[in-house]
């Protein structure tokens, strides 16, 4: 199967998938190798409520390697940047195989935000900080996902019912624009094909 085919079967299979809550997937119209996902954020953590936005790259040997991600969103967290997003994940470096998916990646780095590794960090400062003063990474946490992860229901809200009004189903414009991070003129550009 060439990679087309295997990425148009992944984001149909996720699609369908009733089990996944909150997630999206969605690929660029113009590039399948080019997706954006969305995570939210786990119940009991420091980034509930917040909704995580995930750059994906297939590169072309995928799935025979890991395909690249990165936080688009912000994140305060051991094993993802704070500057770039980078996740340090063993199934996106050499525990990779092709017998995983998208999917299954993207319900790991929802496991990841639940359970962080600090002995195997990505940013050493938030390690640090999450071993040495756990209260204050926590309170950082909570404050970078009220800041950067969280979108205002009544702007969210608006933006929705601006683009249902041009036509637009609603679970289609709110799925299109968490995935583009609440811009409304990416997510019209998407819901039109442009």
């Amino acid at each position: 199967m060439d990679v087309t085919s295997r990425v148009h079967n992944e984001v149909l299979n996720f699609s369908r998938d009733k089990s996944i809550v909150g997630m999206s997937l969605m690929p660029d119209e113009k590039n399948i190798r080019h997706l954006t996902a969305t995570i939210p954020g786990p119940v009991s953590s420091p980034y509930e409520g917040g909704i995580f936005h995930v750059d994906i790259t297939l590169p072309d040997s995928y799935p025979f390697v890991p395909p690249v991600m990165r936080f688009t969103t912000k994140v305060w967290h051991p094993n993802i940047s704070s500057q770039t997003g980078a996740i340090c994940l063993d199934i996106l470096k050499d525990k990779w195989s092709p017998a995983l998916n998208l999917k299954t990646t993207l319900l790991s780095l929802q496991a990841l935000l639940s359970a962080p590794a600090p002995n195997d960090p990505q940013d050493a400062v938030v390690a640090n900080q999450f071993l040495t003063d756990h209260a204050a990474f926590v309170a950082t946490a909570k404050r970078w996902t009220e800041e950067f992860a969280k979108v205002s229901s009544a702007g969210f809200n608006v933006k929705v019912q601006k683009l249902v009004e041009m036509g637009f189903p609603e679970a289609l414009v709110k799925k299109t624009l968490e995935a583009v991070g609440g811009d409304e003129r990416k997510a019209l550009e998407r819901l039109c094909g442009i």
